[in-house]
């Protein structure tokens, strides 16, 4: 193969081209060093010398606007920096972009389906983007709706912003269409047969928000469940056309009974696959009107990071007065009769857990009920400054790698400090899974100090409640994580968790002391 002429050339004296990064139908794209701005790295398209007729001119030059006046407005639209003609080159247009790096879509969900979280995180970004599409660019003083007509997978960009979290950039806008009333019906096809919607594949020009929308729902169902929702006979236009006009769309459950969607998504998509469109969602809003308040409950690492503020103003403190524990039988089980209270002052030191300074979940079981508690063991003088003190709970989750929970007690005095009490709940593991869904409905959870010095029995039990929100999604996450399919990360999870905990702990400290000083009993974060 010859030597790229373009490798190393100064292009309209800024761009220095470094390599070829990729080829499509509409062109090249490469990599090149902005020296205008100190050898910023960017991306430069060139229109393909195949298409180098008036008509494509133009399309490419309305890429070019359409991308740069969308990626002002939304970050989910790869952003457009210059425009301009190689004359030194052919005469060819070329626009230069921002240089993204990741992968697509298409080489995502080519490994394995996305899991609910990350779908539901991944689809509203995307929605986000489409939006500020649809809602328009100026053109000649009028507000143009954009309408992509090319949604699919190897358009999506998965890739990080600069806080490592997953950001989506919709990619090529090329046989992108402003929807204005003068726009001459070609009756010609454009796009791609397999996410096409039934009016796109007729060739009609005066598509509306509808076309995205069957593309999307093609491809959230394939985000889902690694299948396309129909299958032409043949993969002709003729066996395509047929399949987006007659084929009745498979249902999730028939391409996989084991996977669990919550309904109002499994509806959305299948509402979004409807052959007319007047049956379909008639904009994105109404997409992200179901995904949106799914994705904030389920969460991902943003629930974690971006609503630290919130979750330290809306999680109550309890003020603890000093208890006298009664003086354990001589039974080391915990009474058939009895209470859970009374069962926790009973209860021995596992056998199997060492004798130190840890924190460990378990569940207490009755003979006619079962509580999570949360077993501690340290210096007898530590568990006796600690029976006044305000407490303090949070559950941080982090679905992906693995789902994992980080629950955090925190005990605080102001003449000794504050204890940290953190233990994990691996959502992968049947008592991990238990015990979250068992704080979730009873919201409440006692705490059973041992004295390291004499740890046969327990000497101070603390009850803590749950806030009505946090049971709620201690709920939700455990019902997210049945059948997680992907390999098993603990380590990974348990990383991330620390460390946005270690970021928590001063605001909760803050919190703690402010708290201390009004009287004792619930205080309102």
């Amino acid at each position: 193969m010859p030597p790229d002429s373009n490798n190393g050339r100064l292009l309209s004296n800024r761009y220095h081209l470094q390599e070829l990064l990729g080829k499509g139908a509409m062109g090249r794209v490469y990599l090149a060093n902005d020296r205008l701005l100190g050898g910023v790295t960017v991306a430069v398209k060139f229109l393909s010398q195949a298409l180098l007729n008036s008509k494509m001119r133009e399309r490419f030059e309305q890429e070019a606007t359409i991308c740069a006046l969308l990626g002002e407005k939304s970050k989910h639209i790869v952003k457009v920096r210059d425009y301009g003609i190689d004359e030194s080159g052919g005469d060819i247009p070329y626009y230069v972009m921002e240089l993204l790096q990741g992968e697509s879509l298409s080489e995502v969900i080519r490994s394995q389906p996305l899991p609910l979280v990350r779908f539901l995180g991944v689809t509203w970004q995307i929605c986000s983007g489409l939006q500020y599409a649809h809602w328009g660019i100026p053109v000649k003083g009028n507000l143009c709706p954009i309408i992509h007509r090319d949604i699919k997978p190897s358009n999506i960009l998965v890739t990080q912003d600069e806080y490592s979290k997953e950001l989506i950039k919709i990619l090529d806008f090329g046989i992108a269409k402003l929807m204005q009333s003068e726009g001459d019906q070609t009756h010609s096809f454009m796009g791609t047969l397999s996410y096409c919607s039934p009016e796109q594949m007729e060739g009609k020009e005066e598509l509306n928000n509808c076309s995205d929308i069957y593309s999307l729902g093609i491809m959230m169902f394939e985000m889902l469940t690694g299948t396309m929702p129909i299958m032409p006979e043949n993969h002709t236009f003729g066996g395509w056309y047929k399949a987006h006009h007659d084929q009745v769309p498979k249902t999730f459950n028939a391409v996989n009974p084991n996977l669990k969607v919550p309904k109002p998504i499994e509806d959305l998509i299948m509402s979004c696959l409807e052959k007319q469109p007047e049956n379909r969602p008639q904009s994105v809003e109404e997409i992200i009107k179901v995904v949106r308040p799914l994705e904030d409950r389920y969460g991902h690492g943003r629930s974690i990071a971006n609503k630290i503020g919130e979750i330290i103003g809306e999680t109550p403190i309890i003020s603890t007065p000093p208890r006298t524990p009664p003086k354990p039988s001589n039974g080391t089980k915990p009474p058939q009769s009895g209470g859970i209270e009374e069962a926790c002052r009973l209860a021995a030191w596992p056998p199997d857990k060492p004798k130190a300074k840890i924190v460990f979940p378990y569940i207490l079981k009755l003979r006619n009920e079962a509580a999570p508690t949360l077993w501690v063991m340290l210096d007898r003088q530590d568990i006796k400054n600690r029976q006044s003190s305000t407490r303090y709970n949070q559950f941080l989750f982090l679905p992906a790698p693995h789902p994992m929970v980080l629950w955090i007690t925190a005990l605080y005095n102001p003449l000794y400090g504050v204890r940290w009490l953190p233990c994990y709940l691996d959502l992968r593991n049947p008592m991990g899974m238990q015990t979250t869904a068992m704080l979730g409905e009873r919201g409440n959870y006692h705490i059973l100090f041992f004295p390291i010095e004499d740890p046969k029995h327990c000497t101070n039990v603390m009850k803590s409640t749950i806030k009505p929100a946090q049971c709620q999604l201690l709920k939700d996450w455990t019902k997210n994580s049945e059948g997680f399919s992907s390999p098993p990360q603990p380590q990974s999870s348990k990383k991330v968790l620390m460390a946005e905990f270690e970021k928590l702990k001063p605001k909760i400290l803050k919190k703690l002391e402010a708290g201390n000083t009004q009287t004792a009993g619930d205080i309102s974060g």
